[in-house]
């Protein structure tokens, strides 16, 4: 039998082309919605940009367009998504934070389950957001990386979750969390040292649960 190499091809191509305006379609609905905060489809422009992360990443490059707006859009409507779950759920709620916002003299102890124990000593911003928590009842980690979500999740069993990380390492985490309600909150300047966030916009989402 004759393997039919011409239309294996045509089929190749058409199933590349069909991808090729799906990512675009996603990409183009996903910079609407983050402009205009209407979210146009979420779930197809969810689905799109996490199947073909690398491909939506080469297709902003040769568009010229950062790598990182892939990483926002994933980031933004994910928010959107799971907003109402999280401001309803009822349970423990935790905030996830990355080592590197402590500041490069922190004596903070690390536990081996729950990550670094904040002193409140005011060289940060961590310790400002731990006082705020405390206020709204979230449970600060302070984690020096992705194992320790692990074991916090397995030892206190959170409900909910706001994640702070650089936008490539946030849209990975809130997919990994997808089965609880999550919003991220990025970092202003990333570089794994000496990190910062927008501080009222994480106590701002805390805020949104004191009801």
């Amino acid at each position: 039998m004759e393997i039919p190499y011409e239309f294996l091809g045509r089929i190749f191509v058409y199933v590349l082309l069909i991808t090729f305006l799906g990512i675009l379609a996603a990409l183009s609905m996903g910079f609407y919605s983050f402009k205009k905060r209407k979210f146009i489809f979420p779930s197809f422009v969810l689905f799109m940009l996490y199947l073909f992360y690398s491909p939506s990443k080469w297709v902003c490059s040769v568009f010229s367009i950062r790598g990182s707006l892939v990483d926002e859009i994933l980031v933004e409507v994910r928010n959107a998504v799971m907003l109402d779950d999280f401001l309803k759920r009822e349970g423990p709620r935790a905030i996830f934070l990355p080592q590197c916002m402590r500041n490069a003299s922190c004596r903070a102890r690390c536990d081996p389950v729950l990550g670094y124990e904040c002193r409140t000593c005011g060289l940060c911003d961590i310790g400002t957001i731990c006082e705020a928590a405390g206020k709204y009842g979230f449970k600060v980690f302070v984690i020096p990386g992705g194992s320790f979500v692990k074991k916090i999740f397995k030892t206190y069993k959170p409900a909910s979750c706001i994640g702070v990380a650089c936008y490539n390492e946030l849209a990975e985490a809130m997919e990994e969390m997808s089965f609880i309600p999550v919003q991220g909150v990025c970092l202003l300047k990333d570089g794994c040292f000496n990190t910062t966030v927008d501080v009222a916009e994480v106590i701002s989402k805390m805020e949104m649960c004191d009801v």
